[in-house]
């Protein structure tokens, strides 16, 4: 049986929700959903490695038109759906690709849920091995009781230990908050 750490409600706000919950929904609507999930994963991905595409999107000296045509071109040559080209199309000319890296993110975010799956945040001291990290997906996902994909982050400030965040908890067994702990309980004592 699988504790609460983590809601079964998914909360989607702000504008990158909203084009996020319309692109999911159409995605579903013309049971295309994985499809579409797979070409906004490229998407991101060339996003991520072209500082060229990601200047476009974020830059105010081209119109809108000018950035729906750049991006329906790149969408075509990645060969990705057209529906997907649509969406982008029109959130191009909304003038709101700025925020397309959101709205990609949420869209994921909704997808995964979707699929069950839980997004954690782990912070450490020091990278974690392929062995380690198998074993703490193994960990949480016997906590949650669903599959759970991990973002690693390091912070050289915790001095050691661990920072798990998933869903609305937060597991800190970190040093730098153990010896913070102990400091004020010091405090308290003397």
């Amino acid at each position: 049986m699988s504790s609460n750490i983590v809601s079964e409600n998914l909360t989607i706000t702000g504008l990158a929700g909203r084009y996020a919950v319309a692109l999911f929904d159409l995605g579903e609507e013309t049971k295309n959903l994985e499809k579409i999930a797979q070409d906004v994963a490229i998407l991101s991905g060339l996003l991520a490695e072209s500082t060229e595409l990601k200047g476009l999107t974020l830059n105010p000296v081209f119109s809108s038109e000018e950035k729906a045509r750049a991006m329906a071109a790149v969408i075509k040559a990645a060969g990705l759906d057209s529906l997907v080209a649509n969406f982008v199309g029109v959130v191009a000319k909304n003038g709101r690709l700025d925020q397309l890296e959101n709205i990609i993110s949420e869209f994921m975010r909704i997808h995964a849920h979707h699929n069950g799956e839980v997004s954690a945040s782990v912070m450490t001291v020091v990278g974690l091995e392929d062995a380690q990290l198998d074993a703490l997906k193994n960990k949480l996902k016997s906590m949650v009781g669903s599959e759970v994909t991990v973002d690693t982050d390091i912070d050289d400030k915790l001095l050691g230990g661990i920072v798990v965040k998933i869903g609305s908890r937060m597991i800190d067994s970190s040093l730098k908050t153990k010896l913070a702990n102990l400091e004020e309980s010091m405090k308290e004592v003397g």
